[in-house]
């Protein structure tokens, strides 16, 4: 009986305390990663909501990108404002496209860059980041 215990004991697996530390640095990294990149998606989303709601409201150019910029303030939108957007009208209709990119500083030297456009024309091509 102790032969087959020592035998037993002798084939376990696990992890080491070195691949814990690997993994554990990992998430680290992916969670550090996602807590800086998460609210730019988020602020994304919300430009996004933003010109659906002032092609919704419709109106002229400049009082469309002022309803953004009225928008922009209570959404706490930073990374652009009205006079960033290119608004085409077609006759009563209107597209609102927009364009930026976010720098965002990781490390040292280090930095992630996100282009992020979007479009109130789902079919039209994405506008050039500037």
């Amino acid at each position: 009986m102790a032969l087959s215990l020592s035998r037993i004991r002798r084939n376990e697996q696990g992890v080491s305390l070195t691949g814990l530390i690997v993994l554990l640095a990992i998430a680290g990294v992916i969670a550090v990663l996602a807590m800086k990149v998460v609210p730019t998606f988020t602020e994304y989303m919300s430009i996004k909501k933003a010109i659906a709601s002032v092609k919704a409201q419709g109106g002229s150019i400049p009082e469309m990108r002022a309803a953004f910029n009225r928008q922009a303030e209570v959404g706490y939108i930073d990374s652009i404002d009205g006079k960033d957007l290119t608004i085409v009208k077609n006759g009563d209709d209107a597209d609102i496209s927009f364009a930026y990119q976010k720098v965002i500083p990781m490390i040292g030297p280090v930095s992630l860059l996100i282009d992020y456009a979007g479009s109130t024309n789902d079919r039209a091509p994405k506008p050039a980041v500037p």
